[in-house]
């Protein structure tokens, strides 16, 4: 294993885990830390996947560190921390934390932060983070019902959760190409400053920090900037040789179904175009959910009666309005554990009813979703959109799994996904 990645949510892990498979780097993704022994034969890179996104920071740390040791005594040789590249995380949030925590258990004075992902719309100017050509802070992303972003500035929100000063790679070094982002990151050191943003607006971007950073024991970032790393291990002669990511995946036969647990403005715009589309609905209304375990049967009993050939979409994705009218009659947590707790018991009674090809939008709902089916390490199949590829199980039930975040993917994306599996 050439690269450990800790990633602090599922559907972020599996968008990880796409990007180093798509450039050719062998990779495997684990649910939690492994408790049993895992093949890493043939494996160039390991994605731990946390659910660590919105916890505590000590919680985050706590698990970070874990994730980190058990890479390092199997054999990582470089560390990365992968979170959102929307950059979720509050002021008391766990980006700085965590990635100050690992800085020291690797015992480095640096390192780099980067959720730039210019396929999906996101990039990185002037230290500033924006979504689809819109600061952070006036995007969607304001009324994230877990983490708001109101601060589009990435130096103030980290300067916000660390105890050191956050430097900046600016972008005329960036576009200057690689060289003149490893002068840039000496300058940083000098001046002590152990995180440094990096601006970046394209792909080609991505790549020169890839090179730039061949040498970093400790890259933190979205997994665009992953982008360009398996290159520059090959070059560095740090990594043998690349391998082609797959085009299609053989999945188990069975029923496919969707569950949509994001409220986030791509997976409304999904949903709503798969109902147009004809797809059978169910919608599962937090405030009409007298008990959690007959909400569960209503649904299988709905599932059960559909036609064999369709594929049905169940979900609880809403507006920011009535999400917050919710929050604010049971809770923001009590809401959001509600549908993530019905959506897993959903889940973890289809293998038994025929479905065995389940797609998942929303990092919290993916992550309950593969708890409760005890699924612990997956296989990575083909990209459906940017950041989102079919997955095989290789523990629990033989499922082919795609796990989506909430603010990946196109508008039809519920409707083409299935046209890659045989």
């Amino acid at each position: 294993m050439l690269l450990g990645c800790i990633a602090d949510d599922l559907t972020g892990a599996t968008d990880l885990s796409l990007m180093l498979s798509r450039q050719g780097m062998r990779t495997i993704q684990t649910t939690g830390v492994p408790g049993v022994p895992v093949d890493l034969n043939g494996v160039d890179a390991v994605v731990v996947a946390l659910k660590s996104r919105s916890n505590p920071a000590h919680e985050a740390v706590a698990q970070s560190l874990a994730a980190a040791d058990w890479l390092l005594t199997h054999g990582a040789q470089r560390l990365f921390f992968k979170y959102c590249s929307t950059f979720d995380s509050t002021a008391e949030g766990n980006i700085g934390p965590v990635t100050e925590a690992l800085l020291e258990r690797l015992g480095e004075d640096f390192t780099i932060a980067c959720p730039a992902f210019p396929a999906t719309g996101r990039s990185i100017y002037m230290g500033n983070l924006f979504v689809n050509g819109v600061p952070l802070a006036e995007s969607p992303m304001r009324d994230h019902p877990l983490n708001p972003m109101r601060d589009s500035d990435l130096r103030r929100v980290l300067r916000r959760q660390t105890r050191c000063e956050v430097g900046h790679v600016p972008f005329a070094d960036v576009d200057a190409g690689a060289s003149a982002i490893i002068k840039a990151f000496e300058r940083q050191r000098a001046a002590h400053h152990p995180i440094a943003i990096v601006d970046a607006i394209s792909d080609a971007h991505l790549f020169e920090i890839g090179r730039a950073a061949v040498d970093l024991r400790l890259i933190t970032g979205g997994s665009g900037v992953a982008i360009g790393l398996p290159s520059a291990y090959v070059e560095a002669g740090l990594l043998e040789r690349l391998h082609p990511a797959p085009s299609v995946i053989q999945a188990p036969q069975g029923r496919g179904v969707i569950l949509a647990g994001s409220c986030s403005a791509a997976t409304r715009g999904q949903v709503k175009a798969a109902i147009e589309a004809g797809f059978p609905h169910y919608r599962i209304d937090p405030m009409n959910i007298a008990t959690p375990g007959q909400a569960v049967m209503d649904v299988l009993d709905w599932l059960k009666v559909q036609d064999q050939t369709a594929i049905p979409l169940i979900y609880s994705s809403d507006d920011p309005a009535h999400v917050g009218q919710v929050q604010q009659k049971l809770g923001r947590d009590v809401a959001g554990h509600l549908i993530e707790g019905v959506m897993a018991d959903i889940a973890k009674a289809l293998p038994q009813i025929g479905f065995s090809r389940i797609l998942v939008a929303g990092g919290e709902t993916s992550g309950a979703v593969i708890h409760a089916l005890g699924i612990k390490i997956l296989s990575i199949g083909p990209e459906i959109d940017p950041g989102v590829p079919w997955t095989l199980s290789h523990s629990g039930p033989d499922l082919a799994l795609a796990l989506k975040s909430g603010n990946f993917g196109a508008v039809d994306f519920f409707l083409k996904a299935w046209s890659l599996l045989q």
